[in-house]
């Protein structure tokens, strides 16, 4: 693919042209992002060396990482790793690659215990289905004397989470389960999270291929009409709730109407989205 090619710069821009035509919009950046990786060098060495000239075993290491890129896998999975809220978290095919908007979840959760004047205090967190522990490990990471389950169905999953634990320095105040939502698991908790499967299960096939070919199925697909692990959570959640606490789940795009009148139904007090 980059046989012709001798610098940094010529393949950079040879590589970004070859992830245009096949509809990548982040073309550019994941050019650069695979050939430093490629190289062994920061994106700013990568720049500031666009002439130097690259040997035949540097163009191999590029073509390999340029190739999976345009099957489109993403470059997080190729690296196998994926930053969220300043941790660096180890994704593999058993887990979902966490997303930048799923950190509003992380920041709802941090103001709501900042609302109750408790960031100190020894919470109790359960994260529902979560993969690669994102939710969980970041919301540890800034409270230092909180606690927390973390549960998946998945036991795949939950040798990431644990792995991700250990890095983040987290893992003396972690418990795993494995388990359907929250079957089994005692409370009661102060704070329940959650980023269940929210995608209509007719709307997987058009999804972008970096998401519907990578991801796994069973963290994508929300039933029928997408609202399947909300009920799940809603039926659960009165239960595990310790007095005065909170559960902030993500939603999919043009669903807060429906997921609030679940949980009103099932019990819950609904406050405004933020």
């Amino acid at each position: 693919m980059l046989a012709a090619t001798r610098t940094i710069a010529t393949a950079r821009h040879a590589l970004a042209e070859k992830f245009r035509q096949v509809g990548i919009e982040s073309a550019d950046a994941d050019a650069r992002l695979l050939m430093a990786h490629a190289l062994g060098i920061d994106r700013a060495e990568l720049m500031a060396n666009g002439e130097h000239a690259l040997n035949l075993d540097e163009m191999k290491a590029i073509d390999a990482l340029g190739e999976r890129r345009l099957k489109r896998e993403p470059v997080a999975r190729i690296f196998g790793r994926k930053e969220f809220w300043s941790l660096s978290l180890q994704v593999s095919p058993a887990v979902l690659v966490p997303r930048p908007e799923t950190e509003t979840v992380v920041e709802a959760a941090l103001n709501a215990v900042a609302r109750d004047a408790r960031p100190m205090a020894q919470l109790h967190i359960l994260d529902i289905g979560t993969g690669s522990g994102a939710l969980l490990l970041a919301l540890l990471s800034e409270l230092p004397n909180a606690v927390g389950t973390a549960t998946d169905i998945s036991a795949a999953a939950l040798d990431v989470a644990r792995a991700n634990a250990e890095c983040s320095g987290v893992a003396g105040r972690c418990t795993f389960i494995a388990c359907d939502i929250a079957a089994g698991v005692p409370g009661p908790f102060d704070l329940i999270v959650s980023n269940p499967p929210y995608v209509v299960h007719g709307e997987i096939a058009s999804l972008p291929p970096e998401v519907r070919d990578y991801d796994p199925a069973p963290a994508l697909d929300g039933g029928a009409d997408g609202l399947d692990g909300y009920r799940a959570i809603a039926a659960q959640a009165r239960g595990l709730l310790a007095p005065g606490g909170k559960v902030i789940v993500e939603l999919g795009a043009g669903q807060e109407a429906a997921v609030r009148a679940l949980f009103t139904k099932a019990g819950l007090k609904v406050g405004a989205a933020r």
